[in-house]
């Protein structure tokens, strides 16, 4: 495998489908799911990424994400890349890349060790092991600003560590370690904080930028690509202002917003999102009537039931 050219698949938008629990027993809706995954591939998505934290990645049991990775990637259909999250111990994640592999998935995305005592060296490791261990290339999920850039400099000359998802959101930060990687390592940036820092991320010089809105509103993150990619500034920006509301909801209680307004703005357009899962409630009615709001505002694109 070429994972040079590999790597250059993520100069798009990086979709991270939710999964939808029923209300009550909130057992994983598979034909929401799939609803999901197909309304993403033809609203016109390159990469999907199950098992991702808007997919309530951990509120899920290690079997269920095994299931989540094969039905999506059977939904998909070759029709996009799947890039199946894996996380937890380095066994546990190797076995869910693993079988991944195995249902057709052609990357992973390693989350970010959740352990409460974490180091560099540590962290060099765990990330170490689980591309090693794999038949498909990794891109790494980076999220802990007290984590070195180091781990993703020690990681670069691996040959199937093909990315970062890098989440801290640290302009400068972000631009010395991408300019400080080779350009032969062949690691893409990946904006992972979504729409609200991607034209800042994109200007430091990642590629592509990771989303939830497109599972509610696939044109805004298309559009806001496409300007960035054509260089044109001033509707890049006139996106950026439309969808940063909607971000601002979302980074509410401490990012504890993330998944829920989702579900809700994806249930108030008349798509399955269903529930979520504990440790997330259901939103406030003050944050519901706000979304409410803000959809009306985007009634051009779906009708607001």
């Amino acid at each position: 495998m070429d994972y040079g050219q590999f790597s250059k698949r993520f100069s798009t938008i990086s979709a991270i489908n939710i999964v939808p629990f029923l209300e009550g027993t909130k057992a994983i809706n598979w034909q929401g799911l799939d609803e999901n995954v197909n309304f993403l591939i033809e609203n016109g998505m390159e990469i999907i990424v199950p098992n991702g934290n808007t997919g309530e990645f951990y509120a899920l049991t290690i079997e269920e994400a095994k299931q989540v990775a094969k039905r999506v990637t059977d939904v998909v259909s070759g029709r996009a890349m799947v890039v199946a999250g894996v996380g937890y111990s380095v066994d546990t994640a190797i076995e869910m890349g693993k079988s991944a592999s195995e249902a057709g998935a052609e990357c992973v995305m390693i989350h970010q060790p959740i352990h409460p005592y974490v180091t560099e060296a540590g962290a060099v490791e765990y990330f170490r092991n689980i591309i090693e261990a794999l038949d498909i290339p990794s891109i790494i999920y980076f999220k802990d600003a007290h984590l070195s850039d180091n781990v993703i400099k020690q990681l670069a000359p691996l040959e199937k560590f093909v990315g970062v998802k890098y989440a801290i959101n640290d302009i400068p930060r972000v631009t010395q370690v991408i300019r400080d990687i080779p350009k032969e390592d062949n690691v893409a940036f990946i904006c992972g904080t979504a729409e609200k820092w991607a034209p800042f991320f994109y200007h430091s010089g990642a590629v592509g930028f990771t989303s939830g809105l497109v599972n509610v509103f696939p044109e805004k993150a298309l559009a806001l690509l496409h300007y960035l990619q054509e260089g044109n500034q001033e509707k890049a920006w006139e996106v950026w202002e439309d969808v940063v509301p909607f971000e601002d909801l979302r980074a509410k209680h401490n990012n504890g917003n993330n998944v829920v307004v989702i579900k809700e703005a994806m249930e108030q357009l008349g798509l399955t999102a269903g529930v979520t899962r504990e440790p997330v409630n259901p939103l406030s009615k003050e944050d519901k009537l706000a979304l409410q709001e803000l959809l009306k505002t985007w009634q051009n694109v779906h009708e607001v039931r």
